[in-house]
């Protein structure tokens, strides 16, 4: 049973921990002795915890066996992003000025994690300070449907462990589009929730005004588990929201008639690759299949340049404020291209900042009013996945036109400059076998309802059970 364990849900493998049919324990030598033999070629974690990991499985089969199953997550082997700070364990954030970097104290999801009775495998890989580039000190992951693909940014570690089998579920985060981008890319689920919904405490930050942290699973089912397990007030982060966390669990039953969906024909197919946009187009058509009500939106205007240069100063100022105590004193430790938008952010003035906070506010409005007519807008995910040379990923600026060139930003930046949430999921393949995904955004603290058409439109396909071949 366990051989083939891997690629299962987080659900499924809960049912056989909570019956004793495997134990933790076993489950976590299998996946430690499966990331060994495959990430060497993957390059998606940045620290393996192995003796820590091998701790918190015997504890949580100890605590299973007396009867004090905790739920879902209990002795399941999960991995998070190297921004997430963790108490004892490298968190280095793909920069070299955190190489040595060991935190004292734990970010508040890795401390809900850990109350959840889950495993911790390890840290995972990502962009320099979680931009766009890496640094050259740092290895980029290899999208595990082929080697010479992009597999996103900037949670491109926790997109590819989480495609390759190598954890049940991971944490990203999202400030331009970097848990939905990794998720296009390595063809799995990504929820990015309502700004606040999960606090930000001990996660080491680029934009504070534009990160968002958020799961990464293999169903919408293991994202809304993942989703509900770290989300809720933090006193520790005075941006987290007091509303309640809604039980979207108890509500995933592949009933969403009435629910509206949103299409703007023009805003999905512009400059978007034609096989994506049939892939959208059978997409849509299942949705109103299964009782959904398609209804017509007008986005605001989305060219990526224009939303790029207005989300770029916001981006940069604020990630010079969070690198303050490391740059520029140590600026040659910084790679070429997050030097380059750190120092366009200190080129900025306050009231240059609050000028683009100004036409930040006016767009997110726009955008909001839009997403207020429905329960979720289809769309892409931020694009294609493209072959990525990996040069141009270690490079400046000049170097990384290659790469930008490909973002779709219009698909991802306004969810973060308005604070609403996104829902990444497969929709396809193209004839070369590279994964498709479909997006649906949604207004602000609607991620039950977009988990619930995810999780209806993974009931009557097949495209989440396929998985790359290792």
């Amino acid at each position: 049973m366990i051989d083939n364990i891997h690629y299962a849900s987080i659900s499924a493998v809960a049912e056989l921990l909570r019956k004793k049919e495997i134990s933790p324990v076993e489950l976590t030598e299998f996946m430690l002795n499966r990331i060994e033999a495959v990430d060497a070629d993957l390059s998606s974690y940045a620290t393996l915890c192995a003796d820590y990991a091998m701790e918190s499985a015997i504890k949580a089969e100890q605590e299973i066996a007396a009867g004090n199953y905790h739920g879902a997550l209990h002795g399941i082997p999960i991995a998070v992003k190297d921004l997430c700070y963790t108490n004892g364990i490298a968190t280095m954030g793909g920069l070299k000025v955190r190489r040595n970097f060991i935190p004292d104290f734990d970010a508040t999801v890795v401390e809900k994690l850990r109350a959840t009775g889950s495993v911790l495998l390890g840290k995972l890989n990502l962009t320099e300070g979680a931009l766009s580039g890496y640094h050259p000190d740092f290895d980029i992951p290899n999208n595990p449907w082929g080697a010479e693909l992009w597999a996103g940014v900037s949670s491109s570690g926790s997109g590819v462990a989480t495609a390759a089998g190598l954890c049940f579920a991971s944490l990203g985060t999202d400030t331009g589009g970097s848990i939905r981008y990794p998720s296009m890319a390595n063809g799995v689920v990504g929820l990015k929730p309502t700004y606040g919904r999960i606090s930000r405490y001990g996660v080491m930050e680029l934009a504070g005004s534009l990160d968002h942290v958020g799961p990464m699973a293999r169903t919408v089912l293991d994202a809304a588990i993942m989703f509900e397990a770290i989300a809720g007030v933090d006193n520790r982060d005075d941006t987290t929201l007091k509303e309640n966390v809604p039980s979207i669990v108890s509500q995933l039953n592949g009933e969403i008639a009435g629910l509206k969906i949103g299409v703007d024909e023009s805003y999905i197919t512009e400059g978007t690759d034609p096989g994506l946009v049939a892939a959208i187009g059978q997409a849509v058509n299942t949705f109103k299949e299964l009782g959904a009500q398609i209804v017509e939106v007008s986005m605001p205007e989305s060219d990526p340049m224009e939303l790029r240069n207005l989300w770029l100063p916001i981006c940069g100022y604020e990630a010079a404020k969070a690198h303050a105590d490391t740059f520029p004193e140590q600026a040659d430790d910084y790679g070429g291209y997050l030097k380059g938008v750190l120092e366009l952010g200190l080129s900025l003035s306050d009231s240059d900042y609050q000028s683009v906070m100004v036409k930040r506010a006016e767009y997110s409005k726009q955008f909001e009013n839009e997403l207020e007519k429905v329960d979720g807008v289809i769309c892409p995910a931020g694009g294609y996945v493209f072959e990525a040379n990996k040069e141009a990923q270690y490079g400046d600026a000049v170097a990384m036109k290659e790469i930008i060139k490909h973002f779709q930003g219009q698909f991802t930046i306004p969810a973060d400059l308005a604070g609403t949430p996104g829902l990444i999921l497969p929709c396809g393949f193209s004839e070369d076998n590279r994964p498709y995904a479909l997006q649906l955004l949604g207004p602000r603290l609607s991620e039950l309802n977009l988990c619930r058409l995810g999780h209806a439109y993974e009931q009557v396909n097949q495209w989440h059970l396929q998985h790359p071949k290792l």
